[in-house]
């Protein structure tokens, strides 16, 4: 068994790749019709095994979990980085909003930023 593709709900496909690509520098995989909407795929660009799949939200469920879990606090996703501050202080000269600083949280460093897209994405450093 394999981790392959992660799932990620987006408000919009375009921009959704934009801001995964342009901003964070994930490169895009796939970006094939399907119907109305498209199989949308970014990975890492030192690791093209995991594909994070830009799904559009919807479907009433999705778009209500999207926004529960937006307005609660949690992440929709979990991104590791190798310097954290660094990563922060690029990202923030992007026009990334961070919801605070990078932060001690027992043996890991984490801040949470917005994805212009619906989601909160926790940015972790080990």
């Amino acid at each position: 068994m394999q981790m392959r593709h992660i799932i990620l709900k987006v408000d919009d496909q375009d921009k959704a790749l934009h801001f995964y690509t342009t901003v964070l520098g994930f490169v895009k995989k796939f970006d094939l019709p399907m119907g109305q909407f498209r199989w949308l795929t970014v990975t890492a660009p030192d690791d093209g095994h995991v594909e994070l799949i830009l799904e559009p939200n919807s479907p009433p469920p999705a778009l209500t979990a999207q926004r529960a879990l937006y307005e609660a606090g949690f992440p929709a996703a979990l991104f590791s980085t190798k310097d954290i501050h660094a990563d922060y202080e690029r990202l923030k000269k992007l026009g990334v909003v961070f919801r605070g600083e990078p932060d001690h949280s027992g043996p890991v460093v984490t801040v949470f930023f917005e994805d212009t897209c619906g989601n909160l994405i926790n940015l972790v450093q080990s």
